[in-house]
């Protein structure tokens, strides 16, 4: 596994050896040892998986508090445009943002630390999304930072007239008013 450190501090791009032959492929998608030396230690405790269809935007989502949650995201089949936002107000990067194509086909993982606001843009007809996450869901605390806020000012490659939102996700609150991680 190769881990590359983004311009954003604590985000890594994950790329994985694939190994081929004429029946398929393997590759490892985790080894603790690995994550250890290049993230720290971190114990993922749920697996989640999503399907989404083409202009679908999830996000950009976070948890308040002690239910913060660090993710390694990658997608099994279609193509995504994944996104974090570091609201880890002491950062030199507070309220910038990385964007990354995973698909499956690139087969690359994002390893998100707390403090981030994160989603995702479907590019493909349909997209198996999967992710990790160190804590457990807390409804009461879960947040939704406005997708398209100014101030962020992410270039998402669908028009917002093409992309489809939750009811959730309509109502993201903007980044002025964001409740900021120390």
């Amino acid at each position: 596994m190769k881990f590359i450190e983004q311009d954003i501090p604590g985000v890594f791009i994950i790329e994985t050896q694939i190994f081929g032959d004429a029946r398929g492929y393997f590759m490892e998608t985790y080894r603790k040892e690995l994550f250890d030396k290049y993230i720290g230690k971190i114990d993922f405790i749920q697996d989640n998986e999503s399907h989404s269809k083409y202009g679908v935007l999830r996000g950009l989502h976070f948890q308040k508090g002690e239910y913060s949650q660090a993710k390694l995201v990658r997608v099994l089949k279609g193509r995504v445009l994944d996104v974090a936002v570091d609201l880890r107000k002491t950062s030199p990067t507070f309220g910038q943002h990385i964007i990354v194509e995973l698909s499956g086909e690139n087969k690359r993982q994002l390893y998100i630390p707390r403090g981030f606001a994160h989603g995702f843009l479907v590019l493909s007809d349909t997209t198996t999304f999967v992710y990790k996450v160190d804590n457990i869901y807390s409804p009461q605390n879960e947040v939704t930072l406005l997708y398209n806020d100014p101030q962020i000012n992410i270039q998402w490659p669908i028009s917002s007239e093409n992309i489809i939102l939750s009811e959730k996700d309509k109502q993201g609150i903007p980044f002025s008013q964001i409740e900021y991680f120390k």
